[in-house]
């Protein structure tokens, strides 16, 4: 049995986070929603998803097929419905389709709007994801689910007693180190993956959650529901903020309500607005609309995608969007929306030659030893660099 996630029309409304990613591949929670698929489920998934993107992320199908809507996060009752289901029958939730199983035949012509003759309806509300902005509200809720699927029936591995450890919902993988640090699990639990660091002077509120080789720096200041994704590095003050991984915000500073993707680097003394001066609902820009959306939000930080990066004492205001490779920097609030591949500030933009990304991309890979920045990674961004070529009129 092949268990495919599938974008559906989430993928645009996701942009520009699904630009270099199916929309299973959002990491939300402690995991991303393909890995928590592949937990409940007990199997690996495949994907979906956009041509450019399927080289990194290829589909397998295979006799018997299960697609899963890829926004869609597991639990007990979903998991269940989705095991109940026939061959040609389909699971949804109001309009969105959220499963169906498919013969090969039937798989390889796979499309989401397709009707179907046998439709089983979800009675309970699923979680879901649609707008960037989703990754970190509903963080709080997939770091604890997280948390009990990984550790259910464990026992934490001791670290140091010079840390302070309130209440009961702490848990620490074997080979996480962490030092004159106090860890508050009252308002949410605490993980610690395998080879990971805080450093002394760290004082961490749940929920949170990092994940494996990466670092808190000293003196850093973490509130629920904040997730550190895997090689990463961040100091400073973080609250409500989702980190995907290979990212580093090693510095003083703020990053609140806030989602960054892979690759990305802030700046020492870089800061984010998450709520505006007249406290009123923020905006967030859209894509497939080509104009900003209401996010009925009145707290909403900054949105970067992958390869991002600012330089020091930048300063985003609120409900900020910072397209797949931009390079900001400079004095001043940069826009609110800065197109992908962008180079420059308040001062003005220039086009960031995708030349001069992939010589920067490979150095910056280069300090991984286990990714290589190959065809497909390649094939990714010069896609993205066209898609986009009509938000640098600069």
């Amino acid at each position: 049995m092949a268990i495919i996630l599938f974008d559906d029309n989430a993928h645009q409304t996701l942009l520009p986070l699904t630009f270099t990613r199916p929309v299973a591949d959002l990491r939300i929670g402690i995991f991303t929603i393909a890995e928590k698929w592949a937990k409940y489920l007990k199997q690996d998934t495949s994907f979906h998803t956009q041509p450019w993107l399927q080289g990194k992320f290829p589909l397998k199908i295979e006799q018997d097929n299960i697609f899963i809507y890829g926004g869609v996060c597991p639990d007990e009752s979903i998991t269940e419905a989705i095991d109940r289901l026939q061959n040609g029958e389909a699971l949804k939730y109001g309009d969105q389709l959220l499963a169906v199983k498919l013969n090969e035949t039937d798989a390889a012509d796979f499309n989401p709007n397709a009707e179907f003759s046998s439709v089983t309806v979800l009675e309970n509300t699923p979680l879901m994801i649609r707008f960037p902005e989703d990754i970190f509200r509903k963080n709080d809720i997939e770091l604890r689910k997280d948390f009990n699927l990984l550790t259910k029936g464990r026992t934490s591995a001791a670290i140091s007693s010079t840390n302070t450890i309130i209440g009961d919902a702490f848990f620490a993988e074997e080979g996480a180190i962490a030092d004159c640090s106090t860890f508050n699990t009252t308002n949410g639990p605490i993980y610690l993956a395998n080879n990971t660091e805080v450093w002394e002077g760290t004082h961490i509120r749940g929920a949170f959650a990092i994940c494996e080789h990466s670092q808190v720096k000293m003196g850093a200041k973490i509130y629920g529901a904040t997730t550190v994704g895997p090689y990463s590095r961040v100091g400073g003050e973080l609250n409500n903020a989702v980190i995907w991984g290979y990212s580093s915000k090693g510095h003083e500073g703020y990053l609140g309500n806030s989602v960054l993707g892979e690759w990305c680097n802030i700046g020492a003394d870089t800061n984010n607005s998450n709520l505006k001066n007249n406290y009123d609902d923020v905006k967030l820009w859209d894509y497939t609309a080509q104009r900003f959306r209401k996010t009925g939000l009145q707290f909403c930080g900054l949105i970067m995608a992958d390869h991002a990066k600012c330089a020091i004492n930048t300063m985003f205001n609120t409900g900020t969007v910072v397209g797949v490779s931009a390079n900001v920097f400079g004095a001043g609030f940069p826009r609110n929306f800065v197109p992908d591949f962008s180079w420059g500030g308040a001062q003005g933009y220039d086009v960031y030659s995708i030349k001069k990304m992939f010589e920067t991309a490979e150095r910056v890979f280069a300090r991984r030893d286990h990714r290589d920045f190959d065809e497909n990674e390649k094939h990714i961004l010069q896609t993205v660099f066209e898609l986009t070529e009509g938000f640098r009129r600069f």
